[in-house]
């Protein structure tokens, strides 16, 4: 959950930074550009002010030297241009005078593009427009013009034509400074995104953990209520009453199975007894007396098993570090000779690999699975119990040679009291596959069922390498 909510906090705060950093961004450069364009207004407006009274020249002069202010104006013009690098010019109306003064004298009055069109404006009398916006990847220039006005009539244009590199390096600057910003808040969204999340998905974990705890046997697992917002505080709370209520109620069917079974075998022992009192007042051999005595007995294995059930859900697994290796080999040298005795060829491969297990625990789960492996293994097939490991977990995989279980019973092996309906006429209760299934799911295991090719079941009981949580 944490992997599909962080990407979509990011994205969102992401986009609100760059809501907020590209308008930034574009009025920094607007304050820049205005900036400039405000200086060289004033500069076009002082140079007007010197213009509007040199509105005579000789014959053949490009300034008046009547009075000494063309010169002075010209002298203006060129020290502008030498400390700033702008160009500037003050310009007749008609195109067949030549420039008042101008700086550098080569320079002429606009004829295109931005230039044309601010001289224009100014000789029509309007305020000097803004320029287009320049962005720092552009080599633009920025041309500001003012009317030069005597009498009331405009007479001449001052044009000023502005390189725009310092400009856009401080626009560029600007925008590393935004761009700096906006990756630190970015980075400090992230990390409170990363603390909210793991604040709101905490109690999410260890409902999850204590979840597959309970559903793994360990019944007694629960949630701590500590932190996280108040409704996922709530649900734990509610969880945990709700493990307190089912662990009750199994609680008590595991106490009615216990009694229940242990209460009944007395009378059945004593009435097992009965049977064998009467069957001797019978002649030898008597069929209806054996049938009794036959259907007595197998009540007893199954209340026995009931009886083993019962305990091995309700009992605490003594866990132990184990050679799992040498103790399926024990088991195997014991089912040898019902083996030998059936014509099944039993196997082990049983190297040596330790594991937390209850010991007793996974014993009796083993002689259950064997004993299932042989009881439906016909004779000259073969059952084969090999042990492997890993990192994490050792195995005791159990393969035969019998005729199997289908897709729809696979999926049931295992349950209470279920048997395969092709498997009816052979002895057991339906009880063993249960058992073990508790006593390895004590001690934090599995048990496992799946098709062996080409024909048989394969059973994979699991244990722990490392000591499961208390």
């Amino acid at each position: 959950m944490r992997t599909r909510l962080l990407p979509l906090l990011i994205v969102l705060m992401a986009a609100v930074l760059l809501a907020l950093g590209i308008p930034l961004a574009v009025s920094l450069a607007a304050a820049r550009q205005q900036e400039v364009v405000v200086d060289r207004i004033d500069d076009t407006a002082r140079f007007a002010a010197l213009a509007q009274f040199v509105t005579e020249r000789p014959s053949g002069s490009r300034v008046d030297t009547t009075d000494g202010r063309g010169e002075t104006l010209q002298r203006e013009l060129e020290q502008y241009y030498r400390v700033y690098g702008i160009k500037a010019g003050v310009f007749y109306r008609e195109k067949s005078q030549s420039a008042m003064a101008n700086a550098p004298q080569e320079w002429g009055r606009p004829t295109e593009g931005e230039g044309l069109a601010a001289f224009e404006e100014a000789l029509l009398g309007r305020r000097p427009h803004d320029p287009k916006q320049v962005w720092p990847w552009q080599e633009g220039r920025l041309v500001v013009a003012s009317p030069v006005i005597h009498d009331g009539d405009v007479v001449a244009a001052v044009v000023t034509d502005s390189p725009t590199d310092q400009m856009r390096s401080k626009i560029l600057r600007g925008w590393l400074i935004i761009a700096a910003g906006e990756s630190a808040a970015m980075l400090l969204a992230v990390g409170a995104a990363l603390r909210l999340t793991g604040w709101v998905l905490k109690p999410v974990r260890v409902l999850d953990v204590t979840t597959h705890a309970i559903a793994s046997g360990r019944l007694k697992s629960r949630v701590a209520v500590a932190s996280g917002p108040p409704e996922l505080r709530r649900l734990a709370r509610s969880f945990n009453e709700m493990a307190d209520n089912v662990e009750d109620v199994l609680e008590q069917q595991r106490a009615f199975v216990a009694d229940a079974s242990h209460q009944l075998r007395n009378p059945l022992a004593a009435l097992l007894l009965r049977i064998d009192l009467l069957a001797l007042e019978l002649p030898e051999g008597n069929e209806e007396i054996a049938s009794v005595r036959t259907e007595g007995k197998r009540l007893a294995s199954v209340l026995d098993d009931l009886l083993d059930l019962a305990l091995a859900e309700h009992a605490e697994s003594d866990l132990r570090l184990i050679d799992v290796g040498e103790l399926t080999a024990e088991r195997v040298a014991s089912w040898s000779p019902l083996a030998d005795d059936k014509g099944v060829s039993l196997a082990g491969t049983c190297p040596a690999t330790t594991a937390w297990a209850d010991p007793i625990a996974l014993s009796s789960a083993l002689d259950a699975v064997i004993d299932n492996a042989l009881k439906f293994t016909p004779a000259g097939e073969r059952v084969e119990v090999r042990v492997t490991s890993n990192g994490e977990t050792s195995t005791v995989v159990v393969t035969d040679g019998g005729p199997g279980l289908s897709d729809e019973e696979l999926e049931r092996v295992g349950d209470r009291f279920w048997r395969s309906t092709a498997h009816q006429n052979i002895k057991g209760s339906g009880l063993g596959l249960s058992i073990s299934r508790a006593l390895i799911a004590a001690g934090g295991g599995s048990i496992a069922y799946a098709h062996h090719e080409p024909h048989g079941l394969r059973v994979t009981v699991t244990v722990p390498r490392s000591r499961p949580p208390a």
